[in-house]
């Protein structure tokens, strides 16, 4: 399974059509081989428990394993509104292997709509943003919205600045129902000013996920001699020696996601952090809430 869900295979596919159908049944087959979780063709998906939920609908070999409460819902129960919205800002356009943030982001998204429209007659919309909104597709599981979602994502280049604040008023403009609503982004601006803007999406009723997509070399920078950084968005250069990379720059990344994850889950929001040279199941594990001893 793992081999058909590579970015750097999936990089080598033509078409996001294509990929997202490579990407999904891979993992669906993987699901159907897993020891851990069934997965048959009236199965949907898992969600958390909440309090006055039916608890003969929850799932106790689940809770056994992971000490985590979710019910399992079923085709024709779900019914969950997912909407994407995609940051396509000069920074996702970085990479350091064969597939950059920007191109990850992608396979990421064209996966969830396939599994969202095509496996669970979900409806689905997207928003794509920088500084302004670039793009807006309503949700919907009318005839050709999984090609015009592809399309959108295919149109999606990264230029200009990040501004959370203008896509999170589009979609509560948007939105008709509650649903799920998955942030798809490198997250390069303050976690309180994140949280902060997104969070009020939760008072809606809606269920909220940020995948963090970092590439590998962002993560790890390998320097060999003193160079120079250059901000992709800002245009702001510092000239750094490896000794900054292994000291400073790591502790500052890390204390970052740090506070990501824990600002995030304090105001109820999932987290999840996606490193572009690892393969696409974690994400649509997010999705499905397929989280062994996660959180």
């Amino acid at each position: 399974m793992q081999r058909f869900l590579d970015p750097a295979v999936l990089a080598r596919i033509n078409g996001l059509d294509l990929i997202a159908k490579t990407v999904v049944d891979g993992f669906v087959a993987g699901l159907h081989r897993s020891p851990d979780f069934g997965f048959s063709q009236e199965f949907a998906e898992y969600r958390p428990y909440t309090p006055g939920d039916d608890l003969r609908h929850v799932d106790w070999n689940l809770y056994a394993r992971t000490d985590r409460t979710y019910l399992k819902r079923y085709r024709g129960e779900t019914n969950s509104q997912l909407t994407v919205l995609l940051d396509a800002s000069n920074s996702m356009q970085f990479a350091s292997h064969a597939v950059s943030k920007m191109d990850y982001a992608r396979y990421v998204a064209a996966s969830l709509f396939y599994l969202a429209i095509h496996n669970q007659r979900d409806p689905a919309g997207l928003i794509v943003f920088d500084d302004e909104v670039r793009n807006s597709i309503r949700p919907s599981t009318r005839t050709g919205q999984l090609p015009r979602l592809l399309a959108g994502l295919e149109a999606a280049e990264p230029h200009a600045r990040t501004d959370f604040a203008k896509p999170l008023q589009h979609l509560q403009e948007m939105l008709r129902r509650r649903g799920v609503v998955i942030v798809i982004s490198d997250f390069y601006e303050e976690p309180e000013t994140v949280i902060r803007t997104i969070e009020p999406l939760r008072f809606h009723g809606s269920e909220v996920v940020l995948f963090h997509l970092l590439d590998p070399g962002e993560i790890k920078p390998r320097l060999n001699g003193p160079s120079i950084l250059v901000d992709l968005e800002t245009d702001q250069r510092m000239e750094v020696i490896p000794e900054y990379i292994k000291g400073e720059y790591r502790r500052r990344l890390d204390a970052h996601l740090e506070q990501m994850q824990q600002k995030a889950r304090a105001a109820g929001l999932g987290y999840h952090l996606l490193v572009t040279d690892r393969p696409l199941d974690q994400a649509l594990s997010e999705y499905l809430h397929l989280r062994p001893g996660g959180n």
